[in-house]
């Protein structure tokens, strides 16, 4: 049995949907939190315009308020599954990140454990710093 709760913000949109805790997703459910906690510092950052970060059970969308929230999860979720597949078609390994540029936004796409990131920033924001804040 899952919660749902709703939290909007006159600034941001942001969903959680926080799941049952059984002794075995403690570590997943850390991991998650560790990583939420993260990308909540990253959302301040000039130029970041927001995140979505999912698990197996979980999922928090920190986005501003649009019609293109529903957009950008499919796109980031799509995104990851691409590179998973081209990494496994190509034999790379795990890919790390994956970085999407388009005319306006530049979308970093990460998968760690069973969590995947997706930082919405500008064009220009730089990513290097995100991608190091992340993996610590």
């Amino acid at each position: 049995m899952s919660k749902q709760k709703l939290c909007v913000n006159d600034a941001e949109a942001t969903v959680v949907v926080p799941a049952v805790v059984t002794s075995s997703t403690e570590v997943e459910t850390a991991t998650f939190a560790s990583l939420s906690a993260s990308l909540a510092e990253i959302r301040k950052l000039k130029g970041v315009i927001g995140y979505i970060l999912r698990s197996n059970s979980s999922a928090i969308i920190d986005l501003p308020p649009t019609e293109k929230v529903t957009e950008y999860a499919m796109f980031s979720s799509q995104m990851v599954e691409f590179s998973n597949q081209v990494s496994d078609e190509f034999s790379l390994g795990n890919a790390e990140s994956l970085i999407v540029e388009s005319g306006t936004v530049k979308v970093l796409c990460m998968t760690l454990a069973e969590n995947k990131i997706g930082v919405f920033m500008e064009k220009d924001a730089g990513h290097a710093w995100i991608i190091k804040r992340i993996l610590l």
